[in-house]
């Protein structure tokens, strides 16, 4: 008998527990897949799944499904053709038919986003689900000619428990928002998330918007807000609006208050010293006030344009005001860390951070450097742009001295910092970093270090290669005796390793845990000297961003005849990849004789592509601002057609139908779109680029096709 008994399955685990399984599946085409076992693993599926994006062409509703029942979070953004309005704007009946199929498709959405190109969506869409709460609205083209205010009206007056709303991405002017938070009070009150930042914003938020959405949301718990802190500008953010801020709304945990020019991709120039002509008009009390205010703070950005001096009183505030902070960015601050002897002061006391981002601080060097990283150990992500007067030495220290926690580093815009110089002051985080930006600025270790006078071997027992001082002023003194001891033996180590690597200082540890890179280059250079300077062995590399900067009018020609995207190669697990090009200015027609135009640069930068074994590809074209274009040219469209593994290709900007045609070539593509996500979008939807009709002979033709999985 016991010979016949039935082995044990997987089915015969209870309901409960295998739908507790299917559920930890975060993965879409693993849930698919485990969906496709058997009858009752797809009930489960379909029961467990709570977010779903739709990316379907709108009109055809017969394929619109109708099995994901529990869908709470909804993603509707996304819907092809993109950029087209989801619900006509010229039949309001059938307007009203898609929303009722989208609510009986999806009937306890809780959750929306939405691309909102005309009012029809906010008014017939949020309406068909009265306890919305959570609701992000995008549009990238110009926003509707209406009166201020009205847009919001709409959604506000059908979304009566709206709790969380984000405008991030959404074209709009900062004189809509007031208007509909004071006809709408009750929704205002509600709001515990408010995300108004926004980079269309021409000059962001002033004075008096803020003290009427602060007013109109005491109960705001995230706010996020673009503002105008110039001091040149009618209304500019001071005094008066940090306090109203603390006073209106004492529950906040989430505040970011960033300059509306700190929100564009603009690279500074590493030579500036980092001070502006003109001071911030907000006070250092002004501040302690502030953070005395906020208690509950979690997470704070301020993102200034002009000098705020002499900032340490009011950071060391932070430690003892709120307690509960773990993310701080200061941008355009001065005096952050100004440490005497062995004395920390400024943020470097703020010892519960673990994210911290320092931009244009213009009197921080390495010795305010190393004393962050003694006092916040606990840091787990640190970014640092803009500062001149950081080394090698400095932030080799800092990485020495948060090896344990430090797993993401952004270096960026620091004049003594390219990309070897960068690679080779984190050496000490080298094992254990999975997260990483530099600028591939092409310096060299030795030629770095013989500018600033310094060895590979910082030893922290001294001080511009003198002994350590045993008094209180000393540089030794600001270490502990046990420190002294961790910091000395590992630095042996360090230097035991240069002596024995080969001539590009580099030893043969590999970055073993690094999974994203993200870079940045100018217009011409190249690629290929990534390896040479450090990240030779990445075993573990899976998406690399790669952002490519300048003005190509001033080039004749580039150097070589490909970037070097084949240097990327050697990473074997690398599957996914962002290649922006958007910020390269050039001739997109015919170009002035001995230039190229745009066609032959994206020739220069995608060459080589087709080697990669990538799965997803976002790429941005070049563009000519002169007339506001960013098109997939002839030879582009001709080198991705031999990505022939790739599954997801987002283009962000347009293309000739003909064009799209050569991707069909690529045997396993399942997902491709244009997506013309960039200020102002076009409006001009009869080119032969845009036509909505153009997009679905495109997608038909993609999905008519057989996919092997």
């Amino acid at each position: 008998m016991a010979a016949l008994a039935r082995p044990t399955i997987i089915n015969d685990l209870p309901d409960v527990i295998l739908s507790n399984i299917i559920t930890a599946v975060s993965d879409v085409r693993s849930r698919n897949a485990a969906a496709l076992v058997c009858r009752k693993w797809l009930v489960l599926e379909r029961a467990t799944r709570t977010s779903l994006t739709l990316r379907g062409n709108i009109r055809d509703l017969f394929m619109l499904p109708t099995c994901f029942r529990s869908v709470t979070h909804l993603d509707l953004s996304l819907v092809s053709p993109w950029g087209h309005p989801l619900l006509p704007p010229r039949a309001a009946s059938n307007s009203i038919l898609i929303a009722h199929l989208l609510r009986h498709a999806f009937p306890i959405v809780t959750s929306l986003i939405v691309y909102a190109r005309s009012p029809h969506t906010l008014q017939f869409l949020p309406v068909q689900w009265p306890h919305l709460k959570y609701i992000k609205l995008v549009r990238w083209h110009q926003r509707p000619q209406l009166a201020s205010g009205d847009e919001f009206n709409l959604l506000f007056q059908g979304c009566p428990q709206l709790g969380s709303l984000d405008l991030s991405t959404f074209y709009c002017w900062t004189d809509d928002i007031p208007p509909a938070l004071e006809l709408n009070p009750l929704v205002a009150g509600n709001l515990t998330v408010f995300n108004l930042m926004n980079a269309s914003f021409s000059e962001g938020f002033k004075t008096d918007e803020i003290r009427v959405i602060t007013k109109c949301c005491p109960n705001l718990k995230e706010l996020k807000l673009a503002c105008m802190f110039d001091p040149m500008y009618i209304g500019f953010v001071g005094d008066e609006a940090l306090v109203c801020i603390s006073t209106n709304c004492p529950k906040l945990t989430v505040l970011h208050l960033a300059d509306t020019s700190t929100l564009s991709n603009c690279r500074t120039d590493p030579d500036e010293e980092g001070f502006t002509t003109d001071d911030a008009k907000f006070s250092v009390s002004t501040l302690i006030e502030v953070f005395s205010g906020l208690s509950l703070l979690e997470e704070l950005v301020l993102d200034v344009c002009n000098n705020v001096r002499d900032s340490g009183p009011a950071l060391e505030i932070l430690n003892t005001k709120c307690p509960k902070l773990r993310s701080l960015k200061l941008g355009q601050f001065h005096g952050v860390s100004m440490p005497i002897g062995s004395k920390l002061d400024g943020v470097a006391l703020c010892q519960g951070l673990k994210s911290l981002s320092i931009r244009n601080v213009g009197d921080l060097d390495d010795m305010g450097l190393i004393a962050i990283g003694r006092g916040c150990s606990r840091l787990a992500k640190f970014e640092i742009q803009s500062c001149k007067k950081i080394t090698m030495r400095g932030m080799r220290t800092l990485a020495s001295l948060l090896w344990k926690s430090l797993v993401d580093v952004r270096i960026s815009c620091c004049k003594n910092l390219g990309a070897s110089s960068s690679l080779k002051a984190l050496e000490p985080i080298q094992e254990r970093i999975q997260r990483l930006h530099i600028d591939c600025v092409w310096d060299s270790v030795e030629e770095i270090e013989n500018i600033n006078g310094v060895e590979y071997g910082f030893d922290l027992n001294k001080t511009n290669g003198g002994e350590a001082s045993t008094h209180g002023n000393g540089f030794g003194d600001t270490f502990g005796s046990m420190d002294d001891d961790i910091m000395f033996n590992r630095n042996k180590r360090c230097k035991y390793e240069e002596d024995n690597s080969h001539g590009n200082g580099f030893g043969g540890r590999t970055w073993d845990r690094l999974q994203y890179l993200s870079l940045w280059i100018g217009v011409g250079d190249l690629l290929t000297p990534l390896a040479a300077a450090g990240l030779e062995h990445c075993p573990n590399l899976e998406e690399i961003k790669i952002r490519v900067e300048g003005d190509c009018r001033l080039w004749s020609k580039p150097s070589e005849r490909a970037f070097g995207l084949s240097t990327l190669l050697r990473y074997h697990k690398l599957v996914k990849m962002h290649l922006d090009c958007g910020d390269i200015i050039g001739y997109a027609h015919t170009a002035p004789s001995g230039q190229m135009d745009l066609s032959l640069w994206e020739r220069f930068y995608l060459f080589g592509i087709g080697t990669l074994n990538l799965k997803e590809l976002d790429y941005w074209p070049p563009q000519d601002r002169d007339v506001n274009q960013r098109s997939l040219s002839l030879p582009a469209a001709g080198l991705l057609q031999e990505c022939i593994t790739l599954r997801k290709l987002f283009i962000h900007g347009t293309a000739h139908e003909h064009f799209m045609m050569f991707l069909l070539r690529i045997p396993d593509l399942r997902d491709v779109q244009l997506r013309e996500d960039y200020y102002p979008a076009p409006e001009n939807d009869m080119s032969t680029e845009m036509r909505s009709d153009s997009l679905s002979r495109f997608e038909a033709a993609l999905n008519r096709r057989q996919i092997c999985d």
